[in-house]
Parts: structure tokens; C-alpha cells; sequence
């Protein structure tokens, strides 16, 4: 592999002489080029929303979400599915991270896990991935072995694939049913990908999981019906989620909460007076979209 063929592995001609630049004007540098990786992930956004859609579509008859990668990406991809369960009250089954090398690799750097196709093929076998399933490869050159391996065996399960890069025509673009690949351009520092390619791949991987926690039902409005209220900080925030949206006093809210451990149960109780068995059945009559149950509630009372 040539090296210095890879988009970001190339010199940033605006950085040339920042190792003879003080401090301000490193930053400055730094902050001209970070100004432009959101106009670059804009570019893509069609091609995000497809891969949200088919996300959504499968999670809805029981797949799960994979992020795989190495290093930096890896973290990444276990910084947002490590997110989910607190915000949204998901199985941790649900959206899963892999990265070269286990957990060791999370904290210090393990050389030459990356560089093994069949340790990536073997991740994704331990976990029977399915043709209901999705899998992600992340990587900012689009060329690492174990996320390759991993893709691989991904598609010959039938799973849906689709990758996150940042260098063009590459490996994992060619091998991925739906290609995100971001431009960002060459770093700052020649090949610290942890940089514009690191901040752009954070940028999708937020939209990703986001908008399918949305699309799942698990916010209304733009609050979050779903959060695990498990320290005191979301406690707060679960409480204070409930007294917007049904003007209930905090006792009253916080006897509901601690009934049903649920923010959108809590939600749903409160605005239409059900209980128990009753109110589980209606939310889950409406596949757990709290809007949904509500405009159906308030119909069918209305009519009645």
C-alpha cells in the first residue's frame, strides 16, 4: 500500500510552518481547519439518512447495531454505543462496539491487532451476526485489515453493511453496501487522523444513533422520554422531562417515576390516566411511541 496515496496522509499546505508558530497561532490553525469538517459531513447526509433508514427498518424486527474499527475509530465507535443505554434505555445487545485488539486496546495501543483480517471475520462470528444486523466499519483511510475481515464475514451473513472513511475509493467504500465518506482533507498534522477524521466520524456516528433512537420512538418533542434515570443527575432530568410535559407537581411526579421507572410510562399515565397492565398494553399496542399512544388516547376519547 502506498502510503502517500491516502487523502489523509497528505501534507496540509496551510499548516506547512505551525512547528514555528506560537500558541494562538496553532489554534488558530487548528480551529480554521475543524470549521470546515461540518460543511464536509454535510455533503453525505443523503447517504447517512439511507443508512439510518435501513438501521431502523431492521431494528425494528430485532437487529442490532455494530461499530468496528481500530484505534481511534474504534474508541469512537464504543464512545457512542457506550451512550446509549443511559440516554435511551437500550439493551446494551443493542448497539455494540468492537475495536481491534479488546478492551486492552480502548486505553493503550496493541500493535498489530489492526493489521489481522481474520481476528475482524472472528468478532463478527462470535456474535452471530444476521442478515437483521448492521454493521459499520470505521476507519479514516478506508484500508484496515480487521475492519475489512469484519466486513467481510459481515456480508457473506447477509447482514447490511456500510462504512465510515474519510480517504476516497477505498477498500471498505467498495465493500460497503452504503459508503460515508467525508473529504475532510489532509490534517494539520500529516496522518494524525485522531483530528478533522476523528471529529467528522464523532459527527456521524451521533447522527446515526441519534436519529435512529428518534425514529425508534425514543424522544418527544426534543426531550429524551427514554433516559435511564440511574444517578442523581438523570433522576433530575427524568423528573424535570415529566413536569414539562404533563404540568404535574414534582411529588406527583417523582410517586409516578419511582412506580414505573419509566419516563415515558410516567408520561403516558399522567396524560391519560391509565395504570398498571392497562397503560403497558397501550404503549406497547403503539410499538412504544409515546406521541403515537397519546394522539390515539386522546382520539378514541374524543370519539367516545
Amino acid at each position: 500500500m502506498n502510503i502517500k496515496s491516502l487523502l489523509t496522509e497528505k501534507r496540509n499546505p496551510n499548516t506547512i510552518n505551525i512547528d514555528q508558530s506560537s500558541s494562538l497561532d496553532i489554534i488558530k490553525m487548528i480551529n480554521e481547519e475543524d470549521q470546515s469538517v461540518a460543511f464536509t459531513v454535510q455533503k453525505i447526509l443523503p447517504t447517512i439518512a439511507r443508512v439510518i433508514d435501513r438501521i431502523v427498518d431492521r431494528a425494528k424486527k430485532g437487529g442490532r447495531i455494530f461499530y468496528i474499527g481500530a484505534g481511534t475509530s474504534g474508541r469512537l465507535g464504543i464512545l457512542d454505543a457506550s451512550e446509549c443505554p443511559p440516554t435511551y434505555s437500550t439493551n446494551p445487545d443493542f448497539v455494540q462496539a468492537i475495536i481491534a485488539g479488546g478492551e486492552t486496546a480502548i486505553l493503550h495501543a496493541v500493535e498489530g491487532a489492526e493489521d489481522n483480517v481474520d481476528l475482524g471475520a472472528n468478532e463478527i462470528a462470535k456474535r452471530d451476526v444476521t442478515s437483521l444486523d448492521t454493521v459499520i466499519g470505521i476507519a479514516a483511510s478506508g484500508r484496515t485489515p480487521f475492519t475489512i475481515g469484519a466486513m467481510k464475514e459481515a456480508t457473506q451473513r447477509g447482514a447490511f453493511v456500510a462504512s465510515i472513511t474519510c480517504s476516497p475509493q477505498s477498500p471498505m467504500q467498495e465493500m460497503a453496501e452504503e459508503a460515508m465518506v467525508a473529504e475532510v482533507g489532509p490534517e494539520v498534522v500529516t496522518g494524525s487522523t485522531r483530528m478533522k477524521a476523528g471529529t467528522a466520524q464523532k459527527m456521524i456516528l451521533n447522527m446515526i444513533s441519534t436519529a435512529v433512537m428518534i425514529r425508534l420512538g425514543k424522544v418527544y418533542e426534543n426531550l429524551m422520554i427514554d433516559v435511564k434515570p440511574s444517578n442523581e443527575k438523570l433522576q433530575i432530568r427524568a423528573q424535570h422531562i415529566i413536569q414539562d410535559l404533563t404540568g404535574a407537581p414534582l411529588e406527583v411526579v417523582k410517586e409516578k417515576l419511582a412506580q414505573y421507572q419509566s419516563v415515558k410510562l410516567s408520561i403516558l399515565s399522567l396524560r391519560t390516566n391509565l395504570e398498571n397492565d392497562e397503560l403497558i398494553n397501550w404503549l406497547d399496542a403503539h410499538d412504544g411511541h409515546l406521541r403515537q399512544a397519546l394522539d390515539a388516547f386522546h382520539k378514541n376519547n374524543s370519539a367516545s
